[in-house]
Formats: structure tokens, sequence, C-alpha cells
């Protein structure tokens, strides 16, 4: 007997269309073009700033934004740092940004894992009431929130109006119950994408809800986390309205206020407000690059799932 030396070929890869390889060169170039030109559409404003605040203002009144530069310096950083204040304003946004973070992301998950992992009743109900909320307009209840911190009382030691009206907490409340709903729908979507058996087996261990939750739903949940927390910081820090409603003292104001400080009664020097302006966003981009990986990774996850 003799065995056939030619090789079968399923039918499936005979009739498979293989892509030239110039033609996906192209459209790899043409995506690489496209990604470039949105980056850059998005980077413009930020690199423009940063253009005007190491030039004279003088200098760009003769010439234009857009000209060549005569002279760069970094003096009027260090004026901008000094002439608002901007320590003091650092801190108070440290202060309400960090622990809003804190206390959505512990909410939020908490919330999440109910809906997801513990299946109570009416917990999809639950997840669309919370989704609901960040449908609500932030402007429409500024009056009614106005009116009922002005009349809800705080001892001495945590308000210095003795209401949380003009106190921190009135801010980090606001923020934490509107950012609430979006990290509820994120965290319940994600968790639903993990191994069920894991909580099985945690259960079988005699593992009870809070171990349930802490210690093996949570861990999983790190890149999601820190993608969350890292939009939250972004959100919270930059939030000006709040602020601007919630406190009367100008020494608890965030620090999106400062740059208030900068412009003068009759002239504004726009390359100092520029220079101000990305003083008040370095934190923001640390913060991201810090948790650059943890944010791609919790972007990613799932992605090539269902």
């Amino acid at each position: 007997m003799t065995a056939s030396a030619t090789t079968t070929v399923p039918p499936a890869l005979r009739s498979a269309p293989t892509t030239p390889a110039p033609a996906r060169r192209r459209g790899r170039f043409g995506v690489h073009l496209f990604l470039s030109a949105v980056s850059f559409a998005f980077l413009a404003p930020l690199l423009l700033a940063v253009y005007a605040s190491l030039r004279p203002y003088e200098e760009t009144a003769k010439y234009g934004y857009f000209s060549l530069p005569r002279q760069l310096s970094f003096d009027y950083y260090q004026q901008a740092f000094a002439d608002s204040g901007m320590s003091k304003y650092f801190l108070n946004s440290l202060l309400i940004a960090v622990p809003g973070v804190l206390l959505t992301l512990f909410l939020a998950s908490f919330v999440a894992f109910a809906v997801s992992r513990v299946r109570i009743r009416g917990g999809i109900v639950l997840l669309m009431l919370f989704t609901a909320g960040n449908l609500l307009p932030q402007q429409v209840i500024v009056t009614p929130l106005y009116v009922l911190f002005n009349k809800i009382p705080l001892p001495y030691w945590m308000s210095d109006s003795l209401t949380m009206y003009d106190s921190l907490w009135a801010v980090i409340s606001v923020q934490t119950a509107f950012q609430l709903g979006f990290c509820v729908f994120v965290l319940a979507n994600f968790m639903r994408t993990l191994p069920r058996e894991i909580l099985e087996a945690a259960i079988v261990d005699g593992a009870g809800l809070w171990t349930q939750y802490w210690r093996v739903t949570l861990p999983l949940c790190r890149p999601a986390l820190a993608a969350l927390g890292t939009l939250q910081f972004t959100w919270m820090y930059n939030d000006f309205l709040w602020g601007l409603v919630f406190l009367s003292d100008g020494d608890k104001l965030p620090v999106t206020s400062a740059l208030n400080n900068l412009r003068g009664q009759f002239f504004t020097d726009y390359n100092l407000l520029a220079a101000g302006s990305v003083i008040v966003a370095l934190p923001t981009i640390v913060v991201f690059l810090l948790l650059q990986r943890h944010f791609i990774a919790g972007l990613t996850l799932g992605a090539s799932k269902g």
C-alpha cells in the first residue's frame, strides 16, 4: 500500500481571502495617521497654552501667538504661583478630590457587588436607578441643595458655619452623589465578567459576605478601580461649579478658582493666565502618568469577551 503524498487543505482555508501585504500596510498607515491627527487636535490647546506661557505678553501682542519666539522663560510660572496663592487652593482641591474618590469607589463597588454577585431582589431596577441619576442635569438641583445644606447642622469641628454650607463636606457629598451612578454601572458590568467559580469556591471555604467582597472580588477589580479612580480624580479636581456655589469663604475654594486671582480689573495678561492653567493641570497629568498602566488595562479588560 502506498500513502498519498498530497496534503489535504480544508475548504475553509482554501476559500479564505488573503489581504495583500501592501494593502494591510496602507490600512495601518491610514489608521495611525487618523489617530495622530485626533491626538494632535486634543493636545493642541494644551501645547498652545504651554507655548504662550513661556513668552512675554508684549512679544505675543506684537507678533501674535503663532509667531516664532524671540524669548522663552519660566518667569510666568513663578509669578502665577505666587500671585494666585495656589498652595492653599491645591490643598483644598486635594481635600475634596481624594476623599471624594475613595468614598465614591467604596460605595460604588459595594452596590455593584450586591447587584451583580449577590443577586439581590430588584437588583436590575436598582442598577437602572443609579444609572438614571447620571441623566439629571446638575444645575437643576443647585437651588434645592443650597437651601438644604443651610439647614443641615454640623459640629464646630466639622464646619465653621455650623452648617453643611460653606464646608468641604458639602462639595464632597455632592461630588460623590453625582459620580456614584456612573461608577456603579461600570463596576457592576465588570464584576459580571468575573468567573463565578471563584466566588463559589470562596463560599465552600466558608467565606462570609464581607470576605467575598473585600478579599475575593475587589482584588480582581483592581484595573477597573484604577481606571475609575483616574477619571474620578480628574473630574472632581477640575470641578468649578460646586465649590463656587457651596463655599462662601474664599480660603476654602478649590484650585480652579485661583485662576480668577490672575485676572486684573482692567487688564488680563493671558500669557500669565496660561501659565496658571498649566500649573493647575499638572496634578491630573501626574496622576494619569502614575496610573497609566492600570488605566489602560482597565479600559481594555473584557474587550475580547463575548
